[in-house]
């Protein structure tokens, strides 16, 4: 069960770390070869949005079909359970929404420095003319 957020933890480790990549100042030639890489991975990456969203749905139906231990009857150790459950739940849906925004900030940048390349070109078009 805990497979699918292990895969979760590497894509978003390996988001951050394309995200400060690009983000940081490198050569001209260096960055436009880095985006253009990276540009080609975002297609076949999209998966995370819709595994992330399944993920997601997936919490909320475990939140609504879980067991309240909020009553004096509760154990001291259901009652650890249930919080310990919580927590992990929050903490999943903050991994799962992390998926999703750090994708959306690679696609902008790689999108961004594309279009900082074309106007570029336009420029030196205008320049020759």
């Amino acid at each position: 069960m805990a497979l699918q957020w292990m895969i979760l933890t590497y894509v978003v480790a390996v988001e951050a770390v394309l995200a400060a990549v690009l983000t940081l100042p490198s050569p001209k030639l260096l960055k436009y070869r880095l985006v253009s890489l990276v540009s080609l991975l975002l297609q076949p990456a999209l998966f995370i949005v819709p595994f992330a969203g399944f993920q997601l749905l997936d919490i909320y139906w475990k939140n609504e079909h879980r067991l309240m231990c909020t009553s004096e009857i509760c154990t001291a150790s259901e009652r650890d359970r249930y919080e310990k459950s919580i927590y992990k739940a929050q903490r999943n849906v903050i991994l799962c929404a992390s998926a999703c925004l750090l994708y959306w900030c690679i696609y902008r940048i790689c999108k961004y420095y594309k279009e900082i390349q074309n106007l570029e070109e336009v420029e030196k078009r205008y320049k020759k003319e």
